[in-house]
């Protein structure tokens, strides 16, 4: 089952977060879990993963903190993102669609961000 964010997150984005070593959810929000595509600019290169501490990992995402694929191909811009209540259902929605073509995960994209924009903000509460 998925959620909105601010249904997840009890309508707080932003006013529960702090920032640690980068940044990372509060004791509050450390129960919901995201699987989120990040893309190097439209159409480009794509990369599916899950968190439980999506602030964090968009940082790191940002800063290059991984040596090798996001670093290498520039995966920068978080393009898709979808609540998960418990951590069981997001791993399986992540595996599920790290086995799709890549043009379903285009087009799950577009439907929700056709103009492929960097949605960190809406789903952190950060500039």
């Amino acid at each position: 089952m998925t959620l909105e964010v601010g249904e997840a997150l009890g309508g707080r984005l932003g006013a529960e977060m702090t920032l640690w070593a980068g940044a990372c959810f509060s004791q509050a929000m450390s129960k919901v879990f995201i699987v989120y595509i990040m893309a190097s600019r439209k159409n480009g290169t794509l990369y599916v993963g899950v968190t439980s501490n999506p602030v964090g990992r968009i940082w790191q995402h940002k800063n290059d903190w991984f040596e090798r694929f996001t670093k290498r191909y520039g995966v920068k811009l978080l393009v898709w993102y979808e609540v998960h209540e418990n951590a069981e259902a997001a791993i399986t929605r992540e595996k599920r669609l790290k086995e799709w073509h890549r043009a379903w995960k285009v087009r799950l994209i577009e439907e929700k961000n056709p103009d492929w924009r960097d949605l960190h903000r809406e789903l952190t509460g950060q500039e």
